[in-house]
């Protein structure tokens, strides 16, 4: 399969466009959200604060996924995608759709986290797509449930909206559910596209990004993952559900099950870009 012109468009939608350090930030490998210079939460002021905290650093770090839950199509990743400054960073008057967008570029969608973290960042050869997997404490457990509430109501909010990337160039956005599996307390699952106007190498070119988010008392798991080359849904089911229930292992203090060392298929049935609903 030729990967040209995914790693064509995600250089040329970058000509003219300055890829800001904190879109690289939070990706590079393993690290505590705490540490993070975006979308970081505040630090504990005092060690009897961060007591009352449901996790630990170290917990969140043991809960995180690596490649070889995913299979073998996945690796650490070697930086931000350059197609976030070139497609997620848009405008439009839709405030609901404008705040959905800010919180995709700034890795916030759930809010700030109240506590500790930890988040990786992969990367998947087929279809370039990336991984972001954070774990993270949050506030009241009703907190994360409203803003997932809110995300419930995109599909319908923004079901399809026109935006304006930093170049000035139009794109239509699509918001879709997604299916996730019944884990957790709470869960919620979105699909977006972003089609940008205009053609490039003789391709359109096209986000596909899905967003998942599941509560386990007051604390989260959510990620994002998609790009140029698609989102590969069964990945996203595949990691909601194998990290949740490494977070409730790791919250249970049972050692987390083995990481595999090989799987019989790293391949999902679902094609690239397959709707979810």
């Amino acid at each position: 399969m030729n990967r040209r012109p995914s790693r064509v468009l995600a250089f040329a939608l970058t000509a003219g466009v300055l890829v800001s350090a904190s879109a690289c930030s939070g990706v590079q490998g393993v690290e505590p959200t705490n540490e993070r210079p975006t979308a970081s939460p505040a630090a504990p002021s005092s060690p009897a604060a961060s007591a009352t905290f449901s996790l630990t650093v170290t917990q969140a770090r043991d809960a995180l996924l690596g490649p070889a839950e995913l299979g073998e199509r996945w690796s650490a990743t070697q930086g931000g995608a350059t197609w976030r400054d070139g497609l997620l960073k848009g405008r439009t008057d839709v405030p609901d759709c404008q705040r959905l967008l800010d919180g995709l570029y700034a890795e916030d969608l759930l809010g700030r986290p109240k506590g500790p973290g930890a988040v990786v960042g992969l990367d998947e050869s087929d279809t370039q797509a990336q991984l972001r997997y954070q774990v993270a404490a949050y506030g009241a457990p009703a907190e994360v449930d409203a803003k997932m509430a809110w995300l419930r109501t995109l599909p319908e909010k923004c079901a399809e909206f026109t935006s304006t990337d930093v170049r000035g160039v139009r794109q239509t956005v699509r918001v879709r559910p997604a299916a996730l599996p019944g884990v957790g307390d709470a869960r919620e699952g979105l699909r977006m596209t972003v089609s940008a106007e205009g053609d490039l190498y003789g391709e359109t070119p096209t986000l596909t990004l899905d967003f998942a988010a599941v509560r386990v008392g007051d604390r989260a798991v959510s990620l994002t993952n998609g790009g140029l080359g698609g989102a590969e849904g069964d990945f996203t089911a595949q990691a909601v559900q194998l990290g949740t229930q490494r977070l409730h292992d790791v919250l249970a203090n049972r050692p987390p099950a083995p990481r595999p060392t090989d799987r019989p298929s790293d391949r999902p049935s679902a094609g690239a870009g397959a709707e979810q609903g």
